[in-house]
């Protein structure tokens, strides 16, 4: 299966929370059917992305990278790149490296979706991000990368700024999921 057709998969069959995350779907789904290479970087004017937000093994706390280019703390994510099978394997690979954490456990379906001005290039102008969760184990000890100038563990409702609404919501989506997987075990 080709990347493209793993996410037209993942988002079919991805259950929004709520409306506006229905409508980011369709628009997505709506934007890979208008676009062969919209998994590439250089699809514009906009490309999907994948991302993950990493919580500790108790679901207590995310780990963010105040990010070089963006000068703000975000999640863990990026580009899709030729090598990628699927959008999991994009927020996995996208996470290990930001975070130096080599044994994140990626729960299996997106936890959020979110559209956000791309960075990337003076040409797209958005990122279409499908945002997953990795879990880190309780001995993970993290390393920045070169994209980021530092990393931080922080409780959802700690976040520091400058950060943005979607990794907020990511947060809190985010350890919600843990917890949640934490008490069906």
């Amino acid at each position: 299966m080709s990347l493209h057709a793993d996410a037209v998969r993942v988002l079919t069959a991805y259950q929004p929370a709520d409306e506006h995350q229905q409508e980011l779907r369709a628009s997505f789904l709506t934007f890979l059917g208008a676009n062969a290479d919209a998994m590439t970087r250089e699809c514009r004017p906009a490309h999907l992305t994948g991302s993950a937000i990493i919580v500790d093994a108790a679901g207590e706390r995310v780990l963010l990278a105040f990010h070089g280019k963006a000068h703000m703390w975000l999640q863990m994510g990026g580009h899709c790149e030729p090598g990628d099978r699927a959008l999991a394997d994009v927020a996995l690979r996208e996470a290990r490296e930001e975070s130096g954490i080599a044994t994140l456990t990626l729960l299996p379906d997106p936890v959020l979706l979110d559209r956000h001005a791309a960075p990337c290039s003076p040409y797209v102008e958005h990122h279409l991000d499908v945002m997953y969760v990795a879990i880190a184990p309780p001995d993970a000890v993290e390393q920045v990368s070169p994209e980021s100038i530092r990393l931080g563990w922080f409780a959802p409702d700690e976040i520091p700024e400058p950060t943005d609404d979607a990794v907020r919501r990511l947060a809190r989506a985010g350890t919600a999921r843990v917890r949640a997987e934490l008490a069906g075990r």
